[in-house]
């Protein structure tokens, strides 16, 4: 049907000032598609992880064996733990052994461990120089360590102390505490003005000032505190408490704590999540 002017009536309705005419897909072409959001990139794996290796004696107890045995069955564990720390990637290990406190168990037990860790650091320590890895021991400053056992802590850093596969630090005869005591001395003794000490300088004076911030601290058994574990360099780790006790606790366990740390965002009491101990955005 026709009108005078010769338009065409379409039975549709004047488009208001500002809205596209029906039929009108300039608009649609205009609008901003939304692009389809992709996958976050995955957090890195974690640069320091520490253990705290817990829970030897009730594994033994829940065993009915002595406590000796639940020291002995941890080996394993340990070289697990080794060998799935490097293979992810973690560049520092730290295993917690031997804690300055530790020295307060009975005569029998203490004896035993230091015969145990000897045997273990020299039945492993070609292993552990053909991985790469470099090994220190933080501690050792009790006249009570045997000396052929402090020999061999000093021979295999020796030995490894050219290795840049990974970093392994074990802890033995460690107190954290005695550590910031000790950096407090020694810059008492080099006469540095007060005025001139930060954070960074006083680290500079822990034992093994290389040492980065430790970014991941799994401690077995449940348990759920510091012991007095490498308290300058946890202050801001995540922590993981698995309930495996350490000799059931193998290279699995440790994958999925390396997981959930890589789900977890790192902020250093600011807003935006951080790398690996960096604290700079």
């Amino acid at each position: 049907m026709a009108t005078g002017g010769g338009a065409r009536v379409t039975g549709e309705r004047p488009g208001r000032v500002g809205e596209s005419p029906p039929g009108d897909t300039s608009r649609a072409l205009r609008e901003p598609v939304p692009r389809p959001r992709s996958a976050p990139a995955p957090r890195p794996v974690p640069r320091h992880v520490a253990c705290v290796m817990d829970g030897n004696g009730r594994w033994a107890e829940r065993r009915s064996l002595p406590r000796t045995s639940g020291h002995r069955a941890a080996e394993s564990t340990v070289i697990d733990v080794i060998e799935a720390a490097r293979s992810a990637g973690v560049e520092w290990l730290s295993l917690y052994a031997f804690s300055t406190e530790n020295w307060r168990r009975p005569h029998s037990e203490i004896d035993y461990l230091m015969r145990l860790v000897r045997r273990v650091v020299r039945k492993h320590a070609p292993l552990l120089h053909a991985r790469g890895i470099r090994c220190r021991f933080l501690g050792v400053a009790d006249p009570r360590i045997p000396a052929p056992l402090a020999r061999d802590f000093a021979d295999l850093m020796t030995l490894t102390d050219a290795n840049r596969g990974m970093t392994l630090t074990v802890a033995f005869d460690h107190g954290g505490r005695r550590d910031i005591v000790e950096a407090a001395r020694s810059l008492i003794r080099s006469g540095v003005a007060a005025d001139a000490v930060d954070e960074r300088y006083f680290a500079t004076h822990l034992p093994f000032p290389d040492t980065p911030d430790v970014d991941l601290v799994i401690r077995t058994s449940g348990e759920q505190r510091i012991s007095n574990f490498m308290l300058w360099q946890v202050a801001y780790a995540e922590w993981i408490f698995p309930p495996a006790l350490w000799p059931d606790f193998h290279a699995p366990h440790f994958l999925e704590c390396l997981r959930s740390y890589q789900q977890r965002e790192r902020r250093f009491g600011g807003v935006t999540p951080y790398a690996n101990g960096d604290p700079t955005p």
